[in-house]
């Protein structure tokens, strides 16, 4: 028979009911109090887990990696609830504000599609800054099967080891399968601008291109990759969009690439000729309005062509009208003029 005032089964020193034992401060507390500070202590504790992941990971983190964490649903629905977390895609979450930046983004759209997902494309050229920045949506490959994310644009693909590296932080297709997988992507010129990059960077993989392309040698975009890697001479650097263009049009055309503004020593002087045969000793001034259209530079023009003939080089000029208007007899008087060499190359 249970003693009067003896504390129930189920209970320490009826703790249910009266006050708990003393804190080391003396300071006496309810089990409810007791219950509140060890729901803080926990709290606390999973905050400072997910904030010490986060300031790693550019002020993101991943459902999954919360779930690695032991984290369960309830406390991130809570969180979520209280605008501690904020959803930026599914199973992905800023911590603590929305303040993001464009590498805050890329993490995100390559946590949210799960583990083994990395940076690719035009996303990861522009992270290792072989690609201008734009506002497009992310780009993501990961291998498998997975529903598609808003905002973000997915591709599958079985990613090897020595495929993948990291820059700030972000996993990240390599140097050189960044360059493979833009090849599809991009226009010829595009990936030779990408290719142009990467050399004036010193950027080096482990893999070269041409072992991508022997792992791959059916992908879309090889063709114009062994085009380029087979090159003999680079086209050189455009300056402007108007030399852009005629380097498109070159390629339509079928004409040889011409160097462009490449050094021409000459009587002293050092002229960087729009574009340059050297072998038949061509040289084509694209003559923009903004450039040419000055006093200085109409009387500078005339001298360099003067000097130009005497030096034993032929001159064409091309306005844009004249190559958007009349590409056919541009094109037929190129194709007649480099027809016959006129002496070894000087360069």
């Amino acid at each position: 028979m249970r003693a009067k005032g003896a504390p129930r089964l189920g209970t320490i020193g009826g703790m249910a009911n009266e006050e708990c034992i003393q804190h080391p401060m003396r300071v006496k507390c309810t089990s409810r109090e007791t219950t509140k500070a060890e729901g803080a202590y926990e709290t606390a504790g999973i905050d400072r887990r997910i904030g010490k992941l986060a300031d790693r990971q550019h002020g993101v983190v991943g459902r999954w990696q919360l779930d690695q964490l032991g984290i369960e649903r309830g406390p991130v629905q809570r969180r979520l609830a209280r605008g501690t977390l904020h959803r930026l895609h599914q199973g992905a979450y800023a911590v603590g504000h929305r303040a993001l930046t464009v590498e805050s983004r890329w993490m995100a759209a390559v946590l949210s599609c799960g583990p083994g997902a990395v940076l690719s494309h035009r996303s990861a050229g522009q992270l290792w800054r072989i690609v201008p920045r734009t506002a497009a949506v992310p780009e993501v490959t990961r291998p498998g099967y997975f529903r598609p994310r808003s905002g973000i644009l997915c591709h599958r693909s079985s990613i090897p080891p020595d495929e993948i590296d990291e820059v700030l932080g972000i996993p990240v297709t390599s140097v050189a399968r960044t360059q493979f997988d833009l090849a599809a992507v991009l226009s010829k010129r595009g990936l030779e601008r990408v290719m142009h990059e990467v050399e004036v960077r010193e950027l080096r993989d482990r893999l070269s291109l041409w072992d991508l392309l022997a792992r791959y040698p059916r992908r879309r975009g090889t063709a114009n990759l062994r085009s380029l890697l087979r090159a003999r001479t680079p086209v050189g650097i455009t300056q402007n969009d108007f030399e852009e263009l005629f380097v498109e049009f070159i390629d339509a055309q079928g004409l040889p690439r011409p160097r462009l503004n490449a050094t021409l020593p000459m009587r002293g002087r050092l002229p960087r000729p729009d574009c340059m045969w050297a072998r038949q000793r061509l040289i084509v001034e694209l003559d923009g309005r903004a450039t040419h259209g000055t006093k200085r530079a109409f009387e500078s023009d005339r001298e360099r062509d003067r000097i130009l003939l005497a030096e034993g080089w032929r001159s064409m000029r091309v306005t844009w009208r004249q190559l958007r208007d009349e590409p056919a007899a541009i094109a037929a008087d190129l194709r007649e003029l480099l027809r016959a060499e006129s002496g070894p190359p000087t360069l």
